[in-house]
């Protein structure tokens, strides 16, 4: 039986507990009114999982059923399973804990049906928050229904706090020339998903670019004179302009006025204590309109004023700041002049991520939370073994130097290529790892969500995606990048420099060989599947596929431009004919979770290069 998160201390004896359909829920009469919603969330999984439902009730314990109660000597988040002959006992420090506990049973009927084994657990986190924060607004903005579905993930995994990035895809009253083009998210939909995320154990913090990283708002006419850069408006759109510039001017009295002005607006629509003002990647500060300033004061000092504002604004509304450690990490000593509330998001992503940040702020006395990542951006599928290792160190590190949280990040960069559901092993990982960090192998893990998310009775469809990793010859960022240089008229030397610092053409003929076995393999994996989780194959499949068709298009370039031979054959016109074809496949999949939002720009780029194939 494979529980996720592991628990901390489980005990088995023999024998069994028949759940029947006569059987209750009972909530003990001296709990409150959220057991209620937790008794349904259980009610709902018995009924599917076993075909017949259970009457909820209040009352005092009775022989036989499943019965909820709260508990003082437990602490917050603490929970007691038990299973014997008397039935199945759920007992908690909190209305959370018995959350906690329903999860655990949830996954156990999941995997025996009516026939519990007898059991007791004892659980509680090594780390009280953990979080999943989601890339909104560089690509694509998510359907309501699919948030929801997220939140449902989270919950179901024992994590507790969910933030959504944005930039500029919220429907902001005042501010029309910032999301006039997309399809943003309304005050309505922040709203009824608070709520559902409340509901569920779930605090969603709300999170904007306060900082660097507003490309959106920056361009337009009525908001480019705060850019740190001149003229940002008459810039033509770039994937990696948008990441690297977009600074606002802190020298310019109005930018915080402006800044303010949004988190007034969109502070009210979240029930969470907290707000994080992001301030990450900073990379034009002090280098156009505050060049001056920085000259006076240095670029540390500006910077830290700018935060320090923010944070104390905040704090002035009821709010707890957060913001990302990246700036400040060079500068550390400097944290202890921010609010005390603060907390610092460390972020680092590598699979073999150094721990010199984290020990850094904690000599200092930050309070820090340790961000990983799922290393979906700009992959079309996530690479698994490489999240596994960051996740696992981060992890690590958080327990080591008492961080806060764990806040596992997913970002969209160039376009938000990947279907945003791939990362859910990533956020497993997170969940599994910040709750009990003795973590398991990494063979280990993937079996048990293989077979507890992705219902495969092989228990192999995890390791089966991961292998993905190690055949990519020309990637989504290398194309991107090569057909913006192509645009924008770069030299041949550069654009040469460029593509064969990108791409690996050496085995790429090997490389689709393997992915189109990857292919066949995702097609049978789907025979072991729950007739439920099957319908998760495809996208994978047409991942795969595009990863094939931008490996044949890297050759293709190789060899016409720069002489490269890669030893395969490809006809050219038809290749954009398949690569046409793949995509209305691709859109298709898109609309299920994702709004319009920027697919026209994802559109753009494929038909860059069928235009280029047929050349």
């Amino acid at each position: 039986m494979y529980l996720i998160p592991q628990p901390k201390k489980i005990t088995k004896i023999e024998g069994v507990y028949r759940i029947r359909y006569q059987d209750h829920i009972m909530i003990d009469s001296n709990c409150g009114s959220s057991l209620d919603e937790y008794a349904k969330i259980l009610k709902q999984e018995i009924e599917q999982s076993l075909g017949f439902s259970l009457m909820i009730k209040r009352g005092k314990k009775k022989q036989n059923g499943i019965y909820f109660s709260i508990c003082k000597e437990y602490k917050e988040q603490e929970y007691m399973l038990k299973v014997n002959t008397e039935g199945i006992e759920i007992a908690a420090g909190s209305d959370t804990g018995v959350l906690y506990g329903v999860q655990t049973l949830r996954q156990i009927v999941r995997q025996n049906g009516t026939s519990i084994p007898y059991l007791t657990i004892f659980d509680e986190p090594a780390i009280l928050n953990r979080g999943f924060y989601h890339d909104v607004t560089r690509g694509r903005v998510p359907k309501l229904s699919y948030l929801k579905w997220l939140a449902d993930k989270l919950a179901f995994y024992k994590m507790n706090q969910l933030q959504l990035y944005i930039e500029h895809s919220f429907l902001f009253e005042d501010f029309s020339e910032v999301w006039r083009d997309d399809t943003p998210l309304t005050a309505e939909e922040i709203m009824e998903l608070d709520r559902y995320c409340s509901r569920i154990g779930i605090e969603l913090v709300p999170s904007i670019s306060c900082f660097g990283h507003l490309y959106k708002i920056l361009s337009t006419k009525s908001y480019s004179h705060l850019c740190e850069l001149e003229e940002p408006e008459k810039e033509p759109f770039s994937f990696l302009a948008r990441m690297q510039h977009h600074t606002i001017d802190v020298s310019n009295e109005n930018s915080l006025e402006f800044i303010k002005k949004m988190i007034e607006e969109f502070l009210p629509l979240f029930s969470s204590s907290q707000f994080n003002i992001c301030a990450d990647e900073t990379f034009d500060l002090g280098k156009g309109k505050s060049k001056v300033l920085a000259g006076q004061i240095g670029r540390d000092r500006m910077y830290l004023n700018y935060v320090k504002e923010l944070c104390e604004f905040l704090v002035e509304k009821g709010k707890r700041p957060m913001f990302w450690g990246d700036i400040i990490c060079g500068f550390p000593e400097a944290i202890k002049e921010l609010p005390k509330e603060t907390i610092c998001l460390n972020w680092g992503y590598a699979p073999n991520q150094r721990e010199l940040e984290s020990k850094k702020l904690h000599e200092v006395g930050a309070t820090q939370y340790s961000c990983p990542g799922v290393g979906g951006w700009n992959q079309f599928i996530n690479l698994i073994d490489s999240s596994y290792e960051n996740i696992k160190r981060m992890c690590t590190y958080a327990e080591k130097y008492n961080s806060l949280g764990v806040l596992n990040t997913d970002w969209g960069d160039f376009g938000h290529i990947n279907q945003p559901q791939f990362s859910i092993t990533g956020l497993i990982y997170g969940a599994a790892f910040s709750w009990n960090t003795d973590i398991p192998s990494k063979e280990m893990i993937n079996r048990q969500i293989s077979y507890l998310e992705f219902g495969d009775s092989t228990e192999s469809f995890v390791s089966l995606i991961a292998k993905s990793e190690k055949y990519r010859s020309f990637e989504w960022e290398g194309a991107v990048r090569y057909m913006e240089l192509s645009i924008q008229g770069a030299s041949e030397e550069e654009k040469e420099l460029y593509f064969k610092e990108v791409s690996n053409l050496s085995n790429v003929a090997e490389n689709n060989i393997e992915l189109e076995q990857l292919v066949n393999e995702l097609y049978e994996s789907i025979s072991f599947m729950n007739i439920e989780t099957r319908k998760g194959v495809k996208p994978y499949i047409v991942a795969a596929e595009g990863m094939i068709l931008f490996n044949q298009i890297g050759a293709i370039i190789g060899k016409r431009e720069y002489g490269i031979n890669s030893s395969i054959e490809v006809k050219e016109k038809e290749l954009a004919v398949i690569l046409e074809n793949w995509f209305y496949h691709y859109k298709q999949l898109w609309r299920l979770v994702s709004k319009e939002s920027e697919l026209y720009r994802i559109q753009a780029v494929i038909n860059w290069y069928a235009d280029y194939l047929r050349k």
